[in-house]
């Protein structure tokens, strides 16, 4: 059942609390997200990112990555991107604008790779070759067949500033949205 929210606080509550939700719950619809940022000619590249932890207080949500990634040089080069996140069950478009930073090494990424390193996830992270690397001839989509050297480990930790959001409910009774920041709220036309 569909809760129809009426007011700008119920509305931001309910989505910090939803996106706190994805964080956990494999299934929730909003735990992968579209993220959107630019390349080194400034044309758009998106990709499925899956959200980590987030922090309502501070208006921060976290992605893993592997540090060698095209995206990490992207948000290294230009720190804006944008998210976007769908819900059917909620009827809901979540679009969010972000200012991006990139830990690739240090005490917090060691700390996460202790847990991550007994995860099934491990192996994301411990690839010979960067991701989107061109195999060479003859070999298989198994890595194991690619003489490479193997890295310790390439985790890196993204984490999202939330600059604005752009809230967009679609129903029969009427589409809904909003548009806010931490401390504004207007609503604009669907």
């Amino acid at each position: 059942m569909k809760i129809h929210l009426q007011t700008p606080g119920e509305i931001r509550l309910q989505i910090w609390k939803e996106l706190g939700r994805a964080s956990l719950d494999r299934h929730h619809e909003w735990r992968t997200s579209v993220m959107a940022s630019t390349d080194a000619v400034g044309l758009p590249d998106a990709r499925t990112v899956v959200l980590r932890q987030v922090d309502a207080q501070a208006g921060r949500l976290t992605f893993y990555t592997d540090s060698r990634s095209p995206k990490v040089a992207q948000l290294q080069a230009q720190a804006s991107a944008m998210l976007v996140f769908w819900s059917a069950r909620l009827s809901w478009q979540l679009r969010v604008r972000v200012l991006c930073s990139v830990i690739s090494s240090g005490p917090e990424v060691e700390a996460l790779w202790q847990k991550v390193q007994q995860s099934a996830a491990a192996g994301d992270y411990l690839s010979p070759l960067p991701p989107g690397a061109v195999l060479p001839q003859g070999s298989t989509a198994d890595l194991g067949t690619v003489n490479v050297p193997m890295p310790a480990h390439s985790l890196a930790i993204v984490r999202a500033q939330v600059l604005q959001m752009d809230w967009l409910e679609l129903s029969r009774e009427g589409h809904r949205r909003a548009q806010m920041s931490a401390d504004t709220w207007d609503w604009l036309t669907p």
